[in-house]
């Protein structure tokens, strides 16, 4: 932390110890976009992805039934006014499916995987506020925001 904080690239953030900033040469480096959503929006959109978790696993006919979400990113800090897309784990499971041991450990062929895929891009529909991924354990150990 020390080498980047000569190159000038973070930053101690003042009022926590041991946290650091990064600074704007930074975040140049690194590639990063600055935050463009209102964290409001991005809450408003998180509810909304909710609610259609919830109408797809109550819908008899849909492919999937979603057995786990999670929300994590930046705009759970609360102090943040901007924040950026909310990344959101979700696992699923085939309802076609006899129900075992690995049914939501992942998918079983490339076509499934791609219907895997698609279904995902269709619940999260044209909102540049969400970032839907497959879940992996990961995404429940950090700081996360529980959907399902």
């Amino acid at each position: 932390m020390a080498l980047l904080e000569i190159q000038g690239y973070v930053k101690p953030e003042s009022h926590k110890s041991g946290e650091w900033l990064t600074t704007p040469s930074g975040e140049t480096v690194s590639g990063a976009k600055t935050p463009r959503f209102d964290r409001a929006t991005v809450e408003a959109a998180l509810a909304s992805l909710k609610q259609r978790i919830e109408e797809t696993n109550s819908d008899r006919a849909a492919k999937f039934q979603i057995t786990r979400a999670v929300a994590f990113g930046d705009f759970l800090a609360k102090d943040r006014a901007r924040v950026q897309a909310a990344d959101v784990g979700i696992e699923v499971a085939r309802k076609d499916r006899a129900h075992g041991s690995d049914d939501v450990t992942g998918p079983h062929s490339a076509v499934e995987a791609r219907e895997e895929q698609s279904f995902l891009r269709e619940l999260r529909g044209r909102s540049a506020l969400l970032n839907l991924k497959m879940y992996s354990e990961w995404m429940g150990v950090r700081t996360h925001q529980k959907l399902f």
